[in-house]
């Protein structure tokens, strides 16, 4: 039977909750930045509240930024309503790019591989049931990884869960185009079926919806990830539908069972 649906799968929040290895390599790079900043592991409520700041985080260097404010006392709420300006003004006053901060949270990440993967590993766990879904996705045809997370990073985790998938289907960080340009190439490649974006990232989303040309993608709002309440909202005042967590892992390529209701 020809495969009708090909799954285009966000990797933080969807496949992975890697929310706690986030947030410690995040304070890991800070504390190579600011004197005053402990090296010693994060306390329970600083992972606590990094947590809830996550939503608000769409690339890994964006982590030692979040680590700094909460650490100088910046509250969550502070952080999440205004997270764009802080983090510019944060840059300029500590004199320090993009560039530098995704080289530095590659650095502190790639050191922490090398001394203990797998404690690494251990602090990036699957969600339970996601290797399983995975492995039937790959039973029954193509499916592909569209992340920010640099491809190193996720083909370590997949492989430490044996989960197989090519490396040419995942597309991360180091391709240098946006979710977008990736979904579009996607539908270029598979022209007869329909691509199903399965993302927990709100932001993510809209922009898709938004795209004239990814009006034919089926969007997928998957709340068990990185997402607020106020998020959950606007994507149910806006149709977008949400799936359920228990839901995704039982269906291959038959109609899904999204719900819009909170």
């Amino acid at each position: 039977m020809k495969q009708t649906i090909v799954y285009a799968l966000d990797f933080d929040g969807v496949i992975c909750d890697s929310a706690l290895e986030t947030g410690i390599s995040g304070w890991k790079a800070a504390s190579q930045l600011w004197g005053d900043f402990p090296s010693a592991m994060p306390s329970q409520q600083m992972i606590d509240d990094f947590r809830e700041v996550r939503p608000i985080m769409g690339t890994g260097y964006e982590a030692i930024l979040i680590n700094k404010m909460l650490h100088d006392g910046v509250s969550v709420e502070s952080i999440l309503k205004d997270f764009d300006t802080k983090k510019d003004q944060l840059m300029k006053s500590s004199n320090i790019s993009i560039e530098q901060l995704k080289k530095l949270y590659g650095e502190v990440r790639d050191k922490w591989i090398a001394d203990d993967i797998d404690e690494w590993v251990d602090k990036n766990p699957l969600f339970s049931g996601i290797s399983e879904k995975l492995q039937s996705l790959t039973n029954r045809g193509v499916w592909y990884i569209v992340t920010t997370k640099q491809e190193r990073f996720v083909k370590k985790i997949l492989k430490a869960n044996n989960v197989q998938i090519p490396e040419e289907r995942i597309f991360g960080l180091d391709r240098n185009q946006s979710k977008q340009e990736t979904l579009i190439d996607l539908q270029k490649k598979h022209p007869e079926q329909e691509i199903y974006f399965v993302e927990d990232m709100l932001s993510s989303l809209l922009k898709v919806k938004s795209n004239n040309q990814l009006q034919a993608i089926k969007l997928l709002f998957a709340p068990w990830g990185y997402n607020t309440a106020q998020d959950r909202l606007y994507a149910k005042n806006l149709n977008i539908e949400r799936i359920h967590f228990a839901d995704f892992l039982e269906a291959i390529d038959t109609d899904l069972y999204c719900d819009l209701k909170q």
